[in-house]
């Protein structure tokens, strides 16, 4: 199961985080999410397949929250 841990600059409070979470949770084969806000940065765990990287790379940026 891969694991990343991203920095996303744009996280600036505890709104942010949970529209992170809740959006990246929605995806088919996440496994685990946590961000956090004084860091600025997420955890995220997923199975593979069904989901890729570039999915949830993607989705961050769609949301408007791009990794750095």
């Amino acid at each position: 199961m891969p694991r990343k841990i991203i920095k996303i600059p744009k996280i600036s409070c505890g709104h942010c985080t949970y529209t992170i979470e809740q959006e990246i949770s929605k995806l088919a084969g996440v496994t685990s999410i946590e961000a956090d806000k004084n860091s600025r940065m997420v955890t995220i765990e997923w199975d593979e397949p069904p989901l890729s990287w570039r999915k949830i790379m993607d989705l961050l940026d769609e949301i408007g929250y791009p990794a750095a």
